[in-house]
């Protein structure tokens, strides 16, 4: 990204984050395990940061999918600093993040607490050596997909994270959509399919959320991947709030 670029981003996507329904998205969360925030990026945001795939210089390092059995596919992790804009946005989500995780620490009964800021939480995860940054760029072409997982990088771990689809749907790439699985004690598996239009960001869990069933609070599994890419190339922006270790 260019410094002229960062800037403008910086100052939309933080205007963008205080105007968010956060009301909306955490009830969303409760109730189905995921809430789509609609044009978190702007068209012009996402163009920068699809063309920072090219930077090596931005990335700490490259996976290739195929070769660890995760799919079909590749992406960055970017390395610190991180470029403005997605250092700023990053920071900007974690707040509000952080009260609908308290609210489910409660709720599960955990003794945990995220401070406010993103800082303190990075601070702490450092401490625990988790060191690397997570956010990441995701590249998909025709045929390639995500298989169900978790993001878990150590023994700290923000219970949600941020999605950014960049790439434009039936126009930049078909199929390719968004799927999220809900693990249920002695029941089957419920899927939750998120349809995203370009800049839409999509709030999900990481690893489990609190549900309220007839006995009370019960913790479920929660999964998320991204089906076969029918034509075209697909990017994603990553927002993971935990480092890795």
């Amino acid at each position: 990204m260019g410094r002229r670029a960062q800037k403008g981003a910086a100052r939309a996507g933080a205007g963008q984050v205080s105007a968010i329904d956060w009301e909306r998205v955490g009830a969303e969360l409760d109730d189905f395990g995921c809430a789509v925030i609609p044009g978190l990026l702007t068209p012009g945001e996402c163009a920068a940061y699809l063309a920072s795939y090219a930077n090596a210089s931005l990335f700490r390092s490259r996976i290739v999918m195929e070769r660890h059995g995760f799919g079909r596919g590749e992406y960055q992790y970017f390395a610190y600093p991180l470029p403005a804009p997605l250092a700023r946005l990053r920071t900007a989500l974690y707040p509000p993040l952080a009260q609908i995780g308290n609210r489910w620490q409660r709720a599960l009964g955990q003794d945990e607490r995220f401070p406010a800021t993103h800082a303190d939480y990075l601070a702490r995860c450092h401490a625990a050596g988790q060191l690397r940054p997570t956010p990441l760029l995701l590249k998909y072409g025709a045929l390639d997909y995500n298989c169900l997982h978790q993001d878990l990088y150590g023994e700290l771990v923000f219970p949600l994270q941020v999605a950014v689809l960049l790439s434009r749907p039936g126009a930049d790439f078909t199929g390719g959509e968004f799927v999220l699985t809900e693990q249920r004690p002695r029941m089957q598996s419920r899927a939750e399919v998120v349809p995203l239009e370009q800049g839409d960001a999509v709030v999900f869990p990481v690893h489990h959320r609190p549900v309220n069933g007839t006995r009370g609070v019960y913790r479920v599994n929660m999964r998320h991947g991204v089906s076969r890419i029918r034509s075209g190339n697909r990017y994603t922006l990553g927002v993971i709030f935990h480092d890795a270790a």
